[in-house]
């Protein structure tokens, strides 16, 4: 059973920094891409930041140098770190595994995903 379970979501203020976590099991490994996407009330689901089985990682212009993805093949987690948050940073992130794409390298893209958690929110006042 293939599943995504985000955490480390909360309330801050502006300026300050949250680490969110996606755990990954079930038929998820360290070659599929994988990815954080977010959704605002009355907007739609964007890509904020991905990488590769390789390594190689895609940013959303809006967090470059804010934000930071990686992934911890040992534990099969995936991380963002998001420093520097802004208020339009306010959303529900998801994490979400391209499976399909049996190997991942290279730039990872933004579309394809087909395996989602459920998101945890993130709120910067």
């Amino acid at each position: 059973h293939v599943q995504l379970v985000e955490s480390g979501g909360g309330s801050v203020q502006a300026g300050g920094s949250l680490r969110l976590s996606c755990p990954a099991s079930g038929f998820i490994n360290s070659v599929n891409c994988m990815g954080w996407f977010r959704q605002a009330p009355g907007k739609e689901r964007e890509g904020v930041a991905a990488i590769a089985g390789d390594g190689i990682t895609r940013y959303a212009d809006s967090v470059k140098g804010r934000f930071t993805v990686s992934k911890d093949n040992a534990k099969n987690t995936l991380y963002l770190q998001m420093n520097s948050l802004k208020p339009e940073d306010t959303a529900m992130y998801h994490c979400a595994a391209y499976t399909r794409l049996r190997l991942c390298r290279g730039v990872p893209p933004w579309s394809g995903y087909d395996v989602w958690g459920q998101g945890t929110q993130v709120t910067v006042s």
